[in-house]
């Protein structure tokens, strides 16, 4: 049995030492062939997840830019509209003003105009009344007055005369 035994331990052994052998073979391909692929393929997942996450960080960074000016065209769009609201409502406060002016200067003149045609007329009656009491004054005056009576009247100037210019 001691020879049974002595297989069995060589055998056991054997087993042992090429298992040993064989994970030594195994770290050995690991670290000469696997390992160096492994790390290369990781190295490239990492480049490209690099690259992907500063493409990633450009695009953010761009859309804040896009967002940014986004904003700030519809700020100057809310600018530009204020603007032209209140140009427009000057512009309409200006033409209101000056037609207002316009019209209360056209009232003016026209109740000056009012005021001439009216002072005009006045004359005219003024003087066609006064021609016409003359008229008939004189045809009053024609029927009325006899050459007695006429007589008396000049003797009664003359006389009136006469007192002024003495005295």
């Amino acid at each position: 049995m001691n020879e049974e035994r002595l297989y069995l331990e060589i055998s056991i052994w054997s087993q042992v030492v090429s298992s040993i052998l064989f994970l030594g073979a195994l770290v050995f391909i690991w670290n000469k062939w696997i390992q160096p692929v492994v790390m290369a393929a990781q190295e490239r997942s990492n480049a490209q997840i690099a690259e992907s996450e500063r493409h990633r960080d450009e695009a953010r960074g761009a859309l804040n830019a896009l967002r940014e000016e986004i904003d700030s065209a519809r700020r100057d769009a809310e600018l530009i509209e204020q603007r032209a609201e209140l140009h427009a409502q000057r512009e309409r406060e200006t033409i209101l003003k000056e037609a207002t002016e316009a019209g209360e200067r056209a009232l003016r003149d026209a109740g000056g105009e009012l005021e001439r045609a009216r002072a005009a007329a006045r004359l005219r009656l003024r003087d066609e009344l006064l021609e016409r009491a003359l008229q008939i004054a004189r045809r009053d005056a024609v029927r009325r007055v006899d050459p007695a009576l006429d007589s008396r009247l000049v003797e009664r100037f003359v006389g009136s005369l006469e007192e002024i210019a003495g005295g």
